[in-house]
């Protein structure tokens, strides 16, 4: 059974992610480290008491539909009402509206125990606080007055509606339609696929934004429409009124997250949904990206919240599981197989590899905080660039881990592992869909590539990499026996992503096929070389006691030196990946894929 990693977590907030940096420059006001410390306690009791029991349940019952209604496991609704009771979907919400205001950072943090506990409850309401935000930040005084205020305290669940049956990541080819009805309000008619989230019980309400395109607009992204439309009308004194002209017409059966009901959704079998745009007329792919990269972010916790969960049952079973004999033991003996190399490897690498996802996420959290919070308008810019070269990271790097972990923990459980009583299948089975949703890592690969590398022409990931090559004189500085060969390898890792980065910037312009055959390589070895580094931070903050938490130092140099000699050394294969394998590519015909 999963329990919260909640000293970890906070440890890698305050020290890899530089939370108490921030914290220590006055980003987050009066925030005091007690306070984060509470937050994070009771978020991980939540997790796993309440919410982690009802994980297989959930599996096994899904989401059952019947004449337009979804039947919720037994217990999920009973849980949903006390997680919103207790405040955790106002986490870092405004306060003007009845949020807590807490930092997006910390949020996060929690949002990676709710998915470990179960992923099919915790990827529910990650799309409310993605609206929230949308909603917050382009939505009108009117629109706000009536929905943000239910929507923050849980009463009310969102939903992000993009994807089509013609229409998934090439969104500029969506069909749904938008007609003015003459009195501010919109009719929106189509259908849209793939709804977290779209029908179910657990709340009175359902907030929908949905994406549609008025008959007047112009073709491809530049003349998509932003729309509120609810399940329920809001009648003026904030009661439910008529049900609106939208429905659930199926679900999907899907190979994972059971619990969470993925919807085909209709709208305007009678004439048309009520709709009520948000922002301006065709800019709602500028709002709707505010929604979508929260909802990156918060996948990419996801995908260190499976990966932690997959690590915690396998090393579990390894201890319990005896099977062979280490060199030692004489032919009667048998260990448990937790003392075999070979399980010793899988665990660390599913271990090392979740930290440094984790790590990834955090530092991405916090630059989204300085990019919203900071005092000075050059940093808060500065911030949200970082913010913006993370993000693809984030998510690609930590929902890759998630498979490959849930992937060892089956391997490390044997033939146990394939059987669905212990659960280790059924996390892999949640994992999978992450690499997916929220843009393929396929998609994230590009976008750092094509658009986060060549921001201020090149100036931020350059910065980035000379931050990482400081931390590399950092370990060899500290000159500490215990990290053996991790300054070497780590500062190898960092001149490869280098190279692969200074051969990439001028090919985006001039040669841009050659940058994509080299984009998700790249996403990789930025990952490497960052997540390495993100552990030598955390044990030479380990090692110096330096009052943001203590953790003993040893388990996170260990972590940090396996990483940097077993998974960091594959960077320079990448980069060579990323500066020669784009001919080999272009090369093939199509009629040689088959």
């Amino acid at each position: 059974m999963y329990r919260s990693p909640v000293e970890s977590i906070a440890f890698t907030l305050r020290n890899a992610a530089d939370f108490e940096a921030a914290r220590a420059e006055g980003i987050y006001g009066d925030l005091g480290a007690d306070d984060i410390d509470a937050v994070l306690e009771e978020a991980g009791k939540f997790a796993s008491d309440v919410i982690a029991p009802l994980n297989m349940i959930g599996d096994k019952f899904g989401t059952p539909f019947k004449d337009g209604r979804i039947t919720m496991p037994p217990g999920w609704k009973e849980a949903y009402a006390a997680w919103a009771a207790a405040g955790w979907n106002g986490l870092a919400s405004p306060e003007q509206w009845g949020g807590q205001g807490l930092p997006q950072a910390v949020n996060i943090a929690c949002i990676e125990m709710w998915n470990s506990a179960s992923a099919a409850f915790g990827v529910g309401p990650v799309l409310t606080m993605a609206g929230i935000d949308a909603l917050a930040g382009h939505g009108s005084d009117e629109l706000k007055r009536i929905y943000l205020p239910k929507m923050i305290s849980g009463e009310w669940m969102g939903t992000m509606q993009l994807t089509e049956p013609q229409a998934g990541s090439d969104v500029g080819a969506l069909r749904t339609k938008a007609e003015r009805a003459g009195d501010g309000t919109y009719r929106i008619t189509g259908q849209k696929i793939f709804i977290t989230y779209g029908e179910h019980e657990l709340t009175d309400n359902i907030i929908h934004l949905v994406l549609a395109r008025l008959s007047d607009a112009p073709p491809g992204t530049r003349g998509i429409s932003l729309f509120v439309v609810p399940k329920f009308l809001v009648n003026a004194d904030g009661s439910l009124g008529a049900r609106n002209d939208v429905r659930a017409h199926s679900i999907e059966h899907k190979m994972g997250i059971h619990a969470s009901p993925t919807c085909t959704m209709v709208y305007g079998d009678n004439g048309g949904a009520v709709g009520y745009l948000v922002g301006e007329e065709n800019r709602g792919m500028s709002y709707m990206f505010v929604m979508m990269n929260r909802a990156r972010l918060a996948i990419g916790a996801q995908g260190v919240a499976i990966a932690e969960a997959a690590t915690q049952r396998a090393a579990a079973y390894a201890r319990e599981r005896k099977q062979g004999r280490t060199a030692a033991m004489n032919a009667t003996q048998s260990s448990a197989i937790i003392e075999h190399v070979d399980v010793k490897r899988m665990l660390m690498t599913m271990r090392a590899m979740t930290n440094a996802a984790r790590a990834i996420c955090y530092t991405t959290a916090v630059a989204l905080d300085r990019s919203e919070r900071s005092k000075d308008p050059a940093a808060r810019a500065a911030a949200n660039e970082r913010a913006s070269l993370l993000t693809p990271i984030a998510k690609a790097f930590s929902t890759d881990v998630a498979t490959e972990a849930a992937s060892l923990g089956i391997q490390i459980h044997g033939g146990m592992g394939f059987i669905e009583e212990t659960g280790a299948a059924q996390l892999y089975r949640d994992a999978r869909i992450t690499q997916i949703y929220e843009g393929t890592n396929g998609i994230q690969s590009i976008d750092l590539v094509m658009r986060k590398l060549p921001m201020s022409g090149g100036a931020t990931v350059r910065g980035y990499i000379g931050e990482l090559r400081g931390i590399v004189a950092d370990i060899n500085a500290a000159n500490d026996p215990a990290f053996g060969a991790t300054g070497k390898r780590l500062g190898e890792a960092v001149d490869q992503l280098e190279r692969a980065t200074e051969w990439l910037l001028p090919k985006i312009a001039g040669a841009p096929e050659q940058a994509l055959a080299g984009a998700t390589p790249y996403l990789r070895l930025f990952s490497l070389a960052t997540g390495g580094c993100m552990l030598a931070k955390d044990a030479l903050a380990a090692t110096r006691g330096n009052g943001n938490g203590t953790l003993p130092a040893a388990p996170m140099i260990a972590a940090a030196r396996f990483f940097a000699t077993n998974i960091a050394i594959g960077a320079s294969g990448l980069a060579e990946t990323v500066v020669d394998g784009a001919d080999s590519i272009d090369a093939i015909p199509t009629e040689m894929l088959g």
